[in-house]
């Protein structure tokens, strides 16, 4: 019996990580790659820059040969326009003419790693901009444009507890993914609609636990506290979780078994770590040797997890997400002392939202743009300041950054120093500057 169980649970696990599922979401949601009017010109199926392999459970890259190559040519000068006919010379049936007019290029190619990938066809490009916003939900665009913005114009409570929330799942997630080493939806069948993130194992998908961890845990912070109908928050929190997860097979990054996975994960992680939230946020303003304490955990956690047996996009990210935990976590414990962003009292609870009015908005907005823009110039000074140096420090040549960068000795010090200094900033500096200015 418990055989039967067994092979039954492992049938269903292959079954929902077949990539076919993926490419047939796609193809329902009119994403088209353009290998099949490949294939009718050339007669076999042309290899391009970017697709990955995807066997023994690392991500190894394709080279072209000098054959497919040209092949390669051709097919781009065909789907840019390029006069073009089949191999009878016959004039390009109608769906060659569509894909001269309408193939595009995946999206975030990886400037690290010079993924290109094939192009594609879009045919609902209603679709193609909703799942292009839920993917971002889960980007380092939208981290630092939500985060601060909550912190600065609605709660600085709420949002110093989410952000714990992220770094745990994130990393957490993180690490599971480079202890089970599961490949990407293999191309083809799947259209890889994004690159960025192509390197980086699959099992479990980030964006679905941090989709899931951080709606579902502002519902949980917020109601009760703020003042606002349950079906609301609910709906908003569903929503905003279903469309992260549909997002990551619709980009052709997760299986589906990825991203159920990817769900219960998060759940459980939340399960476990939400009811020590208030410990961990009264020991990081309270306590006198938290900041110590705070740097040495989280520099502790991020050397504990790199053991990569490849260079991939998650060992940066990782990085980046404990760096920006530690500045926020440090910024806490100053602000705290400093009387910076305090609490509201029991009281007042629960907090009914202002009227939205034109001067509230105005106010909101002027905040939100002003720290942006002093964070968008921090990254980019210690960044500046931060690549050099690490690499003089540890005798790397730092002429080509992007080779520089996928040194540990240079990623890993300079992606805490950079995003440890923009939570910072994000949580201390800016709002000390609002408070300045008059504006908080």
């Amino acid at each position: 019996m418990a055989g039967a169980l067994k092979s039954e649970f492992v049938r269903l696990m292959q079954y929902l990580q077949d990539p076919q599922h993926v490419a047939r979401f796609q193809r329902l949601c009119g994403v088209r790659g353009t290998e099949p009017t490949d294939r009718l010109r050339n007669g076999v199926p042309s290899t391009r820059h970017g697709d990955v392999q995807n066997g023994g459970g690392d991500a190894t890259r394709r080279r072209t040969t000098g054959a497919e190559s040209e092949r390669e040519k051709h097919n781009n000068g065909v789907a840019n326009g390029a006069a073009g006919e089949n191999v009878n010379g016959q004039a390009q049936d109608k769906e060659g003419v569509e894909a001269q007019r309408s193939a595009v290029k995946p999206l975030r190619r990886n400037s690290l790693t010079g993924d290109v990938g094939q192009e594609f066809i879009i045919d609902n490009k209603f679709l193609y901009y909703l799942f292009t916003l839920g993917t971002e939900l889960g980007n380092e665009l939208f981290y630092i444009s939500f985060f601060p913005f909550f912190m600065w114009n609605v709660d600085a409570y709420v949002s110093r507890r989410l952000v714990v929330v992220w770094v745990w799942v994130m990393y957490l997630g993180q690490c599971t993914k480079d202890v089970i080493r599961w490949p990407r939806p293999a191309s083809p069948p799947v259209v890889k609609v994004e690159m960025f993130y192509n390197s980086e194992y699959s099992m479990p998908s980030t964006h679905a636990m941090s989709g899931t961890a951080i709606p579902l845990s502002l519902f949980l912070l917020t109601y009760g506290r703020w003042e606002y109908p349950l079906l609301l928050g609910l709906s908003l929190a569903i929503s905003w979780c279903v469309l992260v997860c549909l997002s990551r097979i619709y980009m052709g990054m997760h299986s589906i078994l990825d991203i159920i996975a990817g769900f219960l994960y998060s759940l459980l992680i939340l399960v476990v770590f939400s009811p020590a939230l208030d410990i961990i946020d009264t020991f990081n303003r309270t306590h006198p040797y938290a900041p110590l304490i705070i740097i040495s955990l989280h520099v502790g956690l991020g050397l504990f997890s790199f053991t990569l047996d490849t260079w991939s996009t998650s060992r940066g990210d990782t990085a980046q997400i404990l760096g920006s935990g530690a500045g926020i976590a440090l910024a806490s414990h100053i602000n705290y002392h400093l009387g910076l962003l305090p609490d509201p009292p029991a009281s007042m609870f629960p907090i009914q939202p202002p009227s939205f009015t034109l001067s509230l908005i105005g106010l909101c907005l002027l905040r939100f743009l002003l720290g942006v823009i002093i964070l968008l110039a921090t990254r980019a000074v210690m960044k500046a300041l931060t690549i050099p140096l690490v690499c003089w420090v540890f005798g790397i040549p730092s002429s080509d950054v992007r080779k520089a960068r996928q040194h540990m000795e240079v990623e890993l010090p300079y992606r805490y120093i950079v995003y440890g200094a923009v939570g910072l900033n994000a949580h201390f500096l800016v709002p000390f500057l609002f408070v300045c200015v008059g504006l908080l």
